[in-house]
C-alpha cells in the first residue's frame, strides 16, 4: 500500500487538529439549513435548494442535522444549541401529526407534503431527540419518549426481531416490503437510546437486527441483500429498473457494508462495556471484518480510478460506477473502528488512504463535501442534488477520535474524546 501523508494518520497531533477544523468547517457550513419548518436540503454553496417548495423540509434531513448540532453542542462549538433546540422545535411542531402520532415525512410552510410514516425517518428522530437529551436540550427527554413509545408500538416486531418498513398516515396499512436499510439506522438509534437512558433493552433489540441482517449477508458472501418481501423473503431483483435509486438501491452497497461493520463493533463494545463475556459477541467481530473486506474487495478501485463503486450485484460485479460521499466516509468509520478493535496496521492504512482521497477528491473549499462523483471522481448529480447535511460527515470526524462504547453523544458528554488521534 502506498505511503499516506502523516497528517492523515491515526494517532498523529496533525491529524486530530485537522480533523477538529473539518468539524468547524462542516458545523458552519450546516447551519445555512436552518428554515422555519425545520431544516432544508442544501446545494452545493450551502445555501437551502431553491428548487424546493417554500419552508420544505425532509424529516429525516431535519433529524440529522439535528443530531449533528446536539454534538456540536456537546463539542462547545458556539451557536450549535441554538440550532440543536430549533430542531427539537420543529419535530414538536411542523412534523408532529398531533391526530395519529408519529412524524411525517416531509412538510413545508403549508403542513405536510408527505404524510406517510417511514422507518427510515422514525430511527433518525430516536437518534436526534436521543443526542440532545443527552446534550441537555430543552424537551428533548419527552420527545424522545415519545418517540421510543412509536417505535416499539409501530415498527418494531418482537417476534420477527427487525422493524417493519412503513406505513400510512393512520397508521392502518403498513408497507408490504421489508428492508435492511432502515433496520441499520434503527440499530444505530437503539445503541444510542440504550446509552441515553440507560435501558439495554435498547441494546439487545440492536443485537437481534445485527444478528439476522449478518446471517442474511454470511450466506451471500458477506454481500448484504438489501430488499425482503413482508415474510423477510430475499428480493435480489428489487429495483431492477432503478438501479440507482438513493434510498432502494438495486443489488449491495458497499457503503452499507462498512456502517453494518462499525455497527457491529459498536454493539461488541457495549456488550463488553456491561459484562458480557467476549467469546459469547465474538461473531460481531469477525462479521465486522468479513463485511469490511467484501466491501473493500467489491468495490475500491475497481474499475481503473480511485474510489468506491456505489453498488454491485451478487456475483461482486459493479452495477452502478458513481462515487457517493457518504460510502467514503463510512469506509472511514469502519476503518478506525477496526483499527480501535484489532490495532491492525492494515486499517490505519486503509483509513489514511481514504481520507486522503476524501481530502482530494471530496471535501471542496466550502468545508463540506461534494455528495457525488462520476467514476472519473468528477463532480457528478444523477443520484444525488447539492450537499443535504451534513451528518456522514460530521461523524466520521469523530468516531476515529472515540470509544466504540458509549455511543457518539454519550461519549462526548463523558470527555472521551482523544485529542491525540
Amino acid at each position: 500500500m502506498v505511503e499516506m501523508k502523516p497528517n492523515m494518520r491515526l494517532g498523529h497531533p496533525e491529524h486530530a487538529r485537522w480533523l477538529d477544523d473539518h468539524v468547524d468547517g462542516l458545523l458552519r457550513f450546516g447551519a445555512g439549513s436552518a428554515i422555519s419548518t425545520g431544516f432544508g436540503n442544501l446545494d452545493s454553496h450551502g445555501q437551502v435548494a431553491p428548487s424546493r417548495p417554500d419552508g420544505y423540509s425532509d424529516l429525516y434531513v431535519t433529524c440529522r442535522m439535528t443530531h449533528s448540532f446536539s454534538l456540536g453542542a456537546l463539542l462547545g462549538r458556539p451557536g450549535c444549541a441554538a440550532l440543536a433546540d430549533h430542531g427539537i422545535a420543529s419535530l414538536q411542531g411542523a412534523f408532529a401529526d398531533k391526530v395519529h402520532g408519529g412524524w411525517f415525512s416531509s412538510v413545508n410552510v403549508d403542513g405536510p407534503v408527505d404524510r406517510t410514516k417511514q422507518a427510515y425517518a422514525h430511527a433518525f428522530v430516536l437518534l436526534a431527540a436521543s443526542s440532545a437529551a443527552v446534550a441537555g436540550r430543552p424537551g428533548a427527554a419527552e420527545l424522545l419518549q415519545s418517540a421510543m413509545v412509536v417505535h416499539l408500538d409501530k415498527f418494531w416486531r418482537e417476534d420477527e426481531g427487525m422493524a417493519v418498513e412503513g406505513w400510512d398516515e393512520t397508521w392502518s396499512h403498513s408497507e408490504p416490503y421489508r428492508g435492511v436499510n432502515a433496520n441499520m439506522h434503527t440499530v444505530e438509534a437503539y445503541l444510542a437510546v440504550a446509552d441515553a437512558t440507560g435501558d439495554p433493552s435498547w441494546r439487545a433489540r440492536a443485537l437481534r437486527v445485527l444478528e439476522r441482517v449478518c446471517g442474511y449477508a454470511a450466506h451471500e458472501h458477506w454481500r448484504i441483500p438489501e430488499h425482503f418481501s413482508e415474510q423477510w423473503e430475499p428480493l435480489p431483483r428489487y429495483n431492477e429498473d432503478d438501479k440507482a435509486h438513493p434510498f432502494r438501491p438495486f443489488g449491495a452497497t458497499a457503503g452499507h457494508s462498512f456502517e453494518w461493520a462499525r455497527l457491529a463493533l459498536h454493539a461488541r463494545a457495549a456488550e463488553v462495556a456491561a459484562g458480557t463475556a467476549p467469546g459469547r459477541v465474538s461473531w460481531l467481530w469477525d462479521a465486522a471484518q468479513s463485511l469490511f473486506d467484501r466491501a473493500v474487495a467489491d468495490s475500491w478501485a475497481v474499475d481503473g480510478a480511485e474510489g468506491f463503486v456505489y453498488t454491485v450485484d451478487f456475483d461482486g460485479a459493479p452495477v452502478i460506477r458513481a462515487r457517493m460521499h457518504w460510502v467514503v466516509t463510512e469506509a472511514i468509520g469502519a476503518a478506525a473502528a477496526l483499527w480501535r478493535a484489532t490495532s491492525e496496521q492494515s486499517y490505519a492504512d486503509w483509513y489514511a488512504r481514504w481520507w486522503d482521497h476524501a481530502a482530494t477528491s471530496f471535501i471542496d473549499g466550502t468545508g463540506s463535501w461534494v455528495h457525488e462523483l462520476d467514476s472519473q471522481n468528477r463532480p457528478s448529480s444523477t443520484v444525488w442534488e447539492g450537499k443535504p447535511d451534513i451528518y456522514h460527515a460530521l461523524q466520521a470526524t469523530l468516531i476515529p477520535r472515540l470509544p466504540q462504547a458509549p455511543t457518539l453523544a454519550s461519549a462526548l458528554r463523558q470527555g472521551l474524546i482523544d485529542p491525540r488521534a
